[in-house]
């Protein structure tokens, strides 16, 4: 299933997909594959675990709070949950991302904590064995992809798969943010 940017009706189609896969509930699919969605920032390639996936969603306004990292762009009002928007990009020390209509926020939750993924475009589900999955390679100790465990590929395309509960750790131990996320 391929997404194209901008678009409403694929957008919804990945959001069912992902509620389906969700609610069945079953563990890993036949055959040992785990599936995760891909999405892009700029030319980089990442993956989440369907799983943690709540719902994706156009880009819309939200509300910025004072005194926040850089990378906690506010929060947008979820049918009446408060939910903290991580701009990755930033996250990923790549600068700010410039939030237009085409792109889209992942809403993960993990735990009884629900947060939105800034992203620019959400790309499809994909579906892997575990044995496929390479470590990061680290190059030194202070090296910061403490955010990713492993990488993949698929087909062609080289895929970073994110640590959400190490990306959430550090949004929860800001000093600020603590009454955003809990």
């Amino acid at each position: 299933m391929s997404i194209q940017a901008g678009s409403q009706s694929a957008m919804q189609a990945m959001s069912s997909a992902i509620a389906e896969r969700a609610s069945s509930d079953n563990g890993p699919s036949a055959g040992g594959l785990t599936q995760f969605i891909s999405f892009a920032i700029g030319d980089d390639q990442y993956g989440v675990d369907i799983m943690v996936v709540r719902e994706i969603k156009g880009w819309s306004e939200i509300t910025h709070l004072p005194k926040q990292p850089d990378y906690m762009r506010g929060v947008l009002n979820l049918r009446g949950a408060m939910v903290p928007i991580i701009d990755l990009r930033c996250r990923f020390g790549q600068g700010l991302t410039e939030a237009t209509a085409l792109h889209i926020v992942i809403v993960v939750q993990i735990g009884a904590r629900m947060v939105g993924l800034l992203a620019d475009r959400v790309l499809d589900i994909i579906s892997f064995e575990a044995a496929q999955v390479q470590p990061v390679p680290r190059v030194s100790e202070a090296s910061r992809v403490d955010f990713l465990w492993g990488l993949v590929m698929v087909e062609s395309a080289m895929i970073a798969l994110i640590d959400i509960p190490s990306l959430l750790s550090d949004v929860a131990d800001a000093p600020d943010a603590r009454a955003v996320v809990h």
